[in-house]
């Protein structure tokens, strides 16, 4: 069997051990738009990758939109998933002070375009109910002002992937020689970038003024091995997780980079640390689709209790840009979308 057909099948059988539903979400949009954090504002601060329904607007206001209702297609293979989910941007700055924007690539037995892989884990608690989400909840995890390495949640982290055939046992992810930082040396198959988001709900606030205080990390352990959700939230969700992954390859020629040799990405809000990686979600599945999946500890990204699209399907939902300008795709510019505007 082919390596990568090898490592797609373990893959799947990774997932249903652990009773995580894993699935690919195409690229819906690159935009300069942010609508948990400066909803209304075109352009806002720094362009975003973004993925899900294409309700997606520049307010996303709650009690006004209904992403499921709102949306006439989803860029995820799960067709009833209609929420939104984005990360930054990651950038090459060249020795000339030039900027292009680092491509994605699908995730290993995948086949949408770009985008990201999107996990919800439910974990290996199988007596523990896990409750869905409910409309209007958003939150968010990292973030893009922060330029201390102590600051990073550890459930946040980057992979230098040694080649194109990534094998999902290299360790859990954030183990190992993952690093809070972006790679400091080139990547013969690019970076994989994990952001998972907390497990654990206060059980009233769909939302909170920062998008973080409504949420929690379990108090001791992890969510995936049943760690116990802290008193102030003790209601268990389904732990959301991204894995993005970026192509560096083409960045990889070391006469490109700075003539002292430091790192030359920059997230597109102007970190070149790494330590500023955030991830933002807001809800948007259809019904009870998520509680059905959770009840049913669906796994991987074909799950009797949901309906799934074709990866075609999911790759044609697209978006276009509210926030018209040239985002670095093809071109080098000589400045990233909205450099020197404030976070």
């Amino acid at each position: 069997m082919h390596l990568k057909a090898t490592l797609a099948s373990a893959a799947a059988q990774l997932a249903a051990a652990q009773e995580l539903m894993r699935f690919g979400c195409s690229q819906l949009t690159i935009d300069r738009i942010d609508p948990l954090v400066n909803p209304g504002s075109l352009p806002s601060p720094h362009m975003h990758q973004l993925i899900g329904g294409n309700a997606l607007n520049v307010s996303m206001t709650p009690g006004q939109l209904d992403p499921p209702a709102a949306s006439t297609c989803t860029s995820c293979t799960y067709s009833e998933d209609f929420s939104n989910y984005w990360t930054a941007n990651v950038y090459f700055k060249a020795h000339n002070g030039t900027y292009k924007m680092v491509p994605l690539f699908a995730n290993l037995g995948l086949n949408v375009k770009g985008g990201m892989t999107v996990y919800y884990i439910r974990g290996y608690q199988a007596s523990a109910r896990v409750t869905a989400f409910k409309p209007g909840f958003r939150m968010l995890v990292g973030d893009p002002n922060n330029r201390d390495a102590n600051k990073v949640p550890p459930q946040l982290c980057f992979r230098c992937e040694h080649n194109m055939e990534q094998n999902p046992f290299g360790g859990a992810p954030c183990t190992g020689s993952d690093t809070k930082h972006f790679p400091k040396t080139t990547c013969g198959g690019g970076w994989r970038v994990t952001v998972t988001f907390p497990s654990c709900w206060d059980g009233k606030n769909t939302d909170s003024p920062d998008h973080k205080s409504h949420v929690a990390y379990p108090a001791s352990g992890t969510f995936e091995s049943g760690g116990a959700c802290p008193a102030s939230h003790p209601v268990k969700i389904p732990q959301v997780m991204y894995e993005v992954m970026y192509d560096t390859r083409a960045f990889n020629n070391k006469a490109d980079w700075p003539a002292d040799g430091s790192q030359p990405f920059y997230w597109s809000h102007g970190d070149n640390t790494g330590y500023g990686i955030h991830g933002d979600y807001v809800f948007g599945w259809k019904g009870d689709a998520l509680q059905r999946a959770m009840d049913s500890k669906c796994a991987g990204d074909r799950c009797a209790a949901l309906k799934r699209q074709t990866d075609a399907e999911a790759i044609a939902c697209t978006k276009k840009q509210a926030a018209r300008e040239d985002i670095g795709a093809n071109a080098w510019l000589s400045a990233m979308p909205g450099q020197g505007s404030p976070v």
